[in-house]
């Protein structure tokens, strides 16, 4: 069978990434062009700017891309592009770029959810994972419980009703006096600290989430004392944030009799989460799988990984192919 190479772009937020990656797996180059040092000013993205960043640095990260995987444009089969969710100006950068890469070279086009390429991360990781499978997918925009059927095919078991995790880590670190991005911030100072400040934990009956019960909690605690012990915020707010993770997926391994979970997106970097889902691993004789931290956070490598498996099961992409901003896994 012949190799298919995908040269995948990922353009939904602030990084600018191109990767290279041979059927779906086996990953040649992959460049990725951070803006957080531009955005950490404000404290958080600002969407115009990391739109003209993109503009700005994308063909220089392709070329980059191709060089390391020692490759041309005649080397790649498909071009694969995340078209959804994100901020629309920085996806339709990525989105308009491949679209012209397609027409110019005659490359097939295959548009990518941003979710479904954290979900693949996994895939460059664990080289033996295949569905069927859970998937915790914890990031900044998202927090989703999905049962992974098939490589195309998807159900969500759960989902936050109200701020994802990401954005609740991220509220609380600009609270207590962290810079952007938060998360890594918390995850750090946590450490110095004890989970010894009860914060409330909310559940429903069926699998879905809310954070924005605690992110309050401790914006309310941090304004009454401004001198409470940071260190055990954070402990607390971590302890807290991802008992009702595990609880979750407990009830969902126990549901559908799963023994393989992934944890995907950029908040399954936290080695706090990280270590409690190896406890869970343990505990219920499962296993755990996550990806290497460079594919946790927003690159190309998932992104390209995603559209292979797209593309070989005829899920491709016109010329018509627009950002979609809001755009659902299933």
């Amino acid at each position: 069978m012949k190799d298919i190479n995908v040269l995948g772009i990922e353009s939904s937020c602030d990084e600018t990434s191109v990767s290279v990656v041979k059927n779906g797996r086996e990953v040649l180059s992959n460049v990725i062009n951070s803006q957080i040092k531009i955005h950490k000013q404000f404290g958080g993205v600002v969407p115009e700017i990391a739109s003209r960043n993109h503009i700005e640095v994308i063909s220089e990260v392709t070329k980059e891309a191709l060089k390391q995987a020692n490759m041309t444009f005649k080397d790649i089969d498909v071009i694969a592009c995340t078209y959804g969710p994100g901020l629309v100006g920085a996806l339709l950068v990525g989105v308009s770029y491949a679209k012209a890469l397609s027409f110019a070279l005659n490359k097939t086009l295959v548009g990518v959810n941003h979710i479904e390429g954290h979900i693949s991360a996994n895939y460059i990781t664990h080289k033996q994972l295949e569905p069927p499978f859970l998937c915790m997918i914890i990031s900044g925009g998202h927090t989703h419980l999905v049962h992974i059927k098939n490589y195309n095919e998807f159900e969500i078991l759960g989902k936050t009703r109200d701020d994802a995790i990401g954005e609740a880590f991220d509220k609380v670190a600009r609270v207590i006096g962290l810079e952007y991005p938060g998360g890594p911030k918390i995850d750090k100072l946590a450490k110095e600290g004890k989970p010894t400040i009860k914060l409330p934990e909310t559940y429903f009956e069926n699998l879905d989430f809310s954070f924005s019960g605690i992110k309050t909690a401790v914006l309310n605690l941090n304004h009454k004392n401004p001198d409470i012990n940071k260190a055990d915020l954070c402990a607390s707010f971590e302890l807290s944030a991802t008992n009702v993770l595990i609880e979750n997926t407990k009830k969902a391994i126990k549901n559908l009799k799963i023994d393989k979970i992934a944890l995907a997106g950029g908040v399954s970097a936290n080695s706090y989460i990280r270590e409690r889902f190896l406890e869970l691993e343990q505990e219920l004789n499962i296993k755990v799988y996550y990806p290497e931290l460079e594919l946790c956070t927003d690159n190309a490598a998932m992104i390209a990984s995603a559209g292979y498996y797209n593309y070989i099961n005829g899920k491709i992409s016109d010329l018509t192919l627009n950002a979609i901003p809001n755009l659902k896994i299933c």
